[in-house]
């Protein structure tokens, strides 16, 4: 008997906040499936009551239907909603997680089981296909679908501590013959066996942003191996154009339980704490929500090239390539030297101060370390360098990764008559 039988049943979790995508992205979902008789929908309906286009009546008297209706302004966020979904789990052999904005291509059921069982056979019990799928557009559909495999890459920590990440091509996708290694959770597709609904269920507090870098670490923790599909199996609508989100409704001048902000300054605290940053400590007790037993927060850091106290990042990770990290330390202080950490650099000085002539040409700004090892480097033209003046003074402030810690910035102006003018120079 064919695998693809009555035992591969799939739980396909769906937060929907008023989404007119809701039904479209059903319909796909059924018609593209090889087997949609193994489909099992758990779906979280955000609704407002004068909306008409997320009716889930005709789905209702489907047995394969799971709904919870929850009037709009009684909604307490993404995560949430995806948290009680995921209380509607019957014990199904995989589980797919998804926004309601969605297109599938044929056979995608088939195509994602696939992949698990090759990836199973290959030594990983427990392997989470996952990604920031390709692009599509309600408005211009199939036409206008991104037809290229896309990864997740390190972008930057955000002040409030939540890594983000930015969606690239897969290089070389056509010639692959199996997923390749992730580092990063995709709230919005995500495909593993079934039992990650209950052992990495989303954490209700939290709001927004943090939720997938947190989901990462505790899916990796709890022995989850992550990877980013080869092939474009689902798209996903990004831009949500003219839509309602769920914090245009929940503000302050709505009859709501908390505001948004409110809930959203709430979730990263809670995130900081998990991964005890800013000097922050795990002094609340996450219970389920928190890190799994099989690897630590610390094995994640080597693996993924990141460091979350110090909001730093490996150069391996940075030039996009595939985890793990490599191995070039021997101890932990060696581990933590290969890290490059945001630095802010502040230049102030009054423009009389520097050696600027009349014909400049383009004017280099660096950050030196103590050994004179040059940190950052831009190189203004005389345009650029007149926005940085104001009343008499030039200021820049600059933002950059590195290795070293900054000593010293430099300014050296450039004529066009081909001379370097005198160099400014000031520590940090």
């Amino acid at each position: 008997m064919s695998r693809y039988n009555m035992s591969n049943t799939i739980f396909i979790q769906i937060a929907s906040y008023r989404d007119p995508e809701l039904i479209p992205t059903l319909h796909d979902c059924i018609t593209n499936a090889k087997h949609p008789e193994n489909l099992r929908f758990g779906i979280c309906r955000q609704f407002h009551p004068d909306d008409r286009f997320d009716d889930l009546t005709y789905y209702k008297g489907d047995s394969r239907f799971r709904v919870v209706d929850v009037p709009h302004l009684e909604s307490q966020g993404a995560c949430w909603a995806r948290n009680l979904i995921q209380q509607l789990y019957k014990g199904e052999k995989y589980t797919l997680q998804l926004d309601s904005h969605h297109r599938f291509a044929k056979n995608w059921d088939e195509s994602l089981i696939d992949m698990i069982v090759q990836l199973q056979r290959d030594g990983h019990d427990k392997p989470l296909l996952t990604t920031y799928a390709p692009s599509y557009d309600p408005a211009d559909d199939p036409g206008k679908r991104d037809m290229t495999a896309w990864k997740m890459d390190f972008h930057k920590f955000i002040p409030e501590g939540a890594v983000f990440f930015l969606p690239a091509a897969i290089p070389n996708w056509k010639k692959l013959d199996k997923p390749i290694p992730a580092r990063f959770y995709s709230a919005h597709c995500a495909f593993t066996v079934g039992e990650f609904a209950n052992e990495v269920q989303h954490d209700p507090e939290y709001y927004f942003h943090g939720e997938e870098i947190s989901i990462a670490v505790r899916a990796y923790t709890h022995g989850y191996d992550l990877f980013h599909p080869h092939r474009p199996v689902i798209w996903h609508e990004y831009t949500r154009k003219g839509r309602v989100k769920h914090w245009d409704d929940h503000d302050t001048k709505k009859v709501v339980e908390k505001p948004w902000h409110k809930r959203n300054t709430e979730c990263h605290l809670r995130n900081r704490k998990l991964f005890e940053m800013d000097g922050e400590k795990r002094d609340i007790d996450f219970g389920k929500y928190g890190f799994g037993t099989v690897r630590s927060l610390n094995d994640y850091e080597k693996y993924a090239g990141l460091n979350f106290k110090l909001r730093a990042v490996q150069q391996h990770t940075m030039d996009r390539k595939n985890p793990p990290n490599p191995v070039t330390w021997n101890d932990e202080t060696q581990w933590l030297d290969t890290f490059s950490k945001k630095e802010h650099v502040n230049i102030s000085v009054p423009v009389d101060k520097i050696d600027m002539p009349n014909d400049l040409q383009f004017m280099f700004v660096g950050v030196h370390g103590k050994n004179d090892n040059q940190l950052y480097r831009k190189d203004l033209d005389s345009k650029e360098v007149s926005r940085y003046m104001k009343n008499g003074k030039f200021v820049m402030n600059l933002d950059f990764m590195c290795t070293d810690k900054p000593d010293k910035w430099i300014l050296w102006p450039f004529s066009k008559s081909d001379k370097w003018q005198k160099q400014l120079k000031r520590p940090v």
